[in-house]
């Protein structure tokens, strides 16, 4: 089917293109009947313009309906003085249309992809399942053009840097050390069956034992777990690792290449953010201890305080059985807290409770205190609690008493829900930072048995090995997180290159020699050829992408997401499939 080609973008045109004959294609993003004279904006990647159609010309003009897609001829006009839209960058200027066609006429629409307003309340299974219709919102199109330029920008980083990109398999062998794989059934050997990889792990390894030394990939991964609004179960991860370094090194690149995308795409998008500048670094011990998490938010401080010492002696019978029991008094400020009502300082504590407090501790800090703990702070108490908590008059604190974990659980939230009270959150800030020295492993109390904190490759600092077999706890890990405003952005490690110690590692982890080798075989293998030190780290993609475009949910800056359960309501999967595929399989449905 022939028809007119664009001579000019619909977002080009300007007041200079004033007299000039031009085509245009594109989608009508919305259409007003005006007295007759019927006003459309036309749209395409590149932005809106608005046409305009004489009733005279063309008696047929209400054929064109929202989204149809058209091609257009027509004259570039300046508007009169008091018709211009300062909204729209080509708000200056209309184009009087000569001639028109309906490339693609467009039925009603299922939601109004025009007002962006209205899209809020669209069910999102809905949107998924026209995700078509729904990637033509401006506000979309954006997300997957910064999405693409980020892709651009890291790859442009990284091959200044000498890696190379590589491709590693999608179909490989099941070795289950996290998260559920996705399994694929071998159709030449029923009961055999490949796995979709959760991450390049082993191949990048053995892509540095095979002397590649700098190697990156823009990975798809795979991980059959629940649903959440950072989470999809295929899903894109910058990965890279290389040979022959120190942590330090690689924290250089990551950081480097970080800071360069980020600040790229804030100049060439106007993005309303402030440049990143240099990370700061902390531990995890001093993440857990001062924010309670180990992806702390720093766009803020208010840290979190131990007031077990200046309650040992107390009176109050609660916190002293917590104390005796080896627990913890801690708790955080609410600056200017002191002004909340009853009613507000009741919704806090249930706050608290639903993250597993058994109650809220209140001091108000003011010249006569108070709160539910003011009787039992004596005068010298209530001078050594300001100092400890840095409180002013008007601050409210708030006191958690529990077991070390189970106050961090509580804290952390609160500390995030205050911050987000005070507006202290600023989205234009992105604050990253280093967290170091991770524990190498946690104690999995359903299953009895040692757990990694990352994953089993990864190296132990050098120093801790000599209590692998005796006390795993005291074990500290080269591993390292990049975490930015509350959400881990990547994580990385240097890696086990020697068959012993990965061994080891495995036999601590309950993992015995015939599953080592069943699984893991060929990396050990591997490893007795000459294996270099090597590490690297792993970008999450998508939530790269969300930390740019100020959104929660992962689904926004992907083209084509599932919806709850791993459900693509688009193609409505998964599906059946018919018996003659199952018996090709050597499978049956029991």
């Amino acid at each position: 089917m022939g028809f007119v080609q664009r001579t000019k973008t619909c977002g080009e045109l300007r007041a200079a293109h004033a007299g000039e004959q031009v085509s245009l294609n594109g989608w009508a993003h919305r259409v007003r009947d005006l007295g007759g004279v019927l006003f459309v904006d036309l749209r395409d990647r590149t932005g809106l313009v608005q046409l305009t159609l004489d009733p005279n010309l063309f008696p047929n003009r209400n054929e064109i309906r929202s989204e149809s897609c058209l091609s257009v001829t027509g004259e570039v006009r300046e508007r009169a003085e008091g018709t211009k839209n300062p909204r729209m960058s080509t708000g200056d200027i209309e184009v009087i249309v000569t001639s028109y066609s309906i490339l693609g006429p467009a039925k009603p629409l299922p939601f109004p992809v025009s007002d962006e307003d209205q899209m809020q309340s669209v069910n999102e299974e809905l949107r998924v399942k026209h995700r078509y219709l729904d990637l033509r919102r401006p506000s979309m199109y954006r997300r997957l053009a910064l999405r693409a330029a980020a892709m651009r920008m890291s790859r442009a980083y990284l091959d200044k840097e000498g890696f190379l990109e590589i491709e590693t398999p999608i179909i490989t062998k099941s070795t289950p050390e996290g998260a559920r794989d996705y399994l694929v059934p071998f159709r030449n050997e029923p009961g055999k069956w490949y796995a979709l990889p959760q991450s390049p792990q082993q191949y990048k390894q053995l892509l540095m034992v095979s002397g590649v030394e700098r190697y990156y990939q823009m990975a798809r991964c795979f991980r059959d777990e629940s649903s959440r609004a950072d989470r999809q179960p295929e899903f894109t991860q910058i990965d890279l690792e290389m040979s022959f370094i120190r942590q330090e090194d690689v924290l250089q690149v990551a950081e480097g290449m970080t800071r360069s995308v980020i600040n790229g795409l804030i100049e060439e998008f106007e993005l309303d953010k402030e440049p990143v500048g240099a990370f700061d670094r902390i531990t995890y011990d001093e993440a857990m201890h001062l924010y309670g998490c180990d992806k702390p938010d720093m766009r803020f401080g208010l840290q979190l305080f131990d007031a077990t010492e200046l309650f040992r002696d107390t009176e109050f019978a609660v916190f002293k059985n917590v104390i005796e029991s080896g627990g913890f008094i801690r708790g955080v400020r609410y600056p200017a807290g002191a002004k909340l009502s009853r009613k507000e300082v009741g919704a806090l504590e249930e706050f608290a409770k639903e993250f597993g407090a058994k109650g809220l501790g209140t001091v108000m800090v003011e010249e006569t205190l108070r709160g539910s703990l003011a009787k039992f702070v004596t005068p010298e108490m209530a001078v050594e609690l300001r100092k400890l908590t840095r409180a002013e008059d008007g601050d409210l604190l708030l006191f958690v008493a529990d077991e070390y974990a189970a106050t961090n659980n509580v804290l952390y939230r609160l500390r995030l829900e205050i911050g987000d009270r005070l507006g202290l959150r600023d989205p234009r800030i992105l604050k990253y930072i280093w967290v170091l020295d991770f524990p190498l492993v946690e104690w999995d109390a359903d299953g009895n048995r040692w757990s990694s904190m990352h994953h089993p490759f990864t190296m132990p600092r050098e120093e801790d090995l000599v209590h692998l077999e005796t006390d795993p706890a005291r074990i500290r890990a080269e591993a390292y997180d990049m975490v930015c405003n509350g959400t881990e952005a990547a994580g990385g490690s240097i890696r086990i290159h020697r068959s012993d110690i990965q061994a080891r590692i495995f036999s601590m982890l309950g993992i015995d020699e015939r599953t080592q080798q069943d699984r893991f075989g060929h990396i050990l293998e591997a490893f007795s050829f000459g294996a270099p030190p090597h590490g690297g780290i792993a970008w999450g993609f998508d939530r790269f992408a969300m930390l740019l475009t100020d959104t929660e949910n992962i689904r926004e800056v992907m083209a084509f997401p599932k919806v709850a359960n791993g459900y693509d309501p688009l193609m409505d999967a998964p599906s059946t499939v018919d018996a003659q595929q199952w018996a090709e399989l050597g499978l049956r449905l029991s």
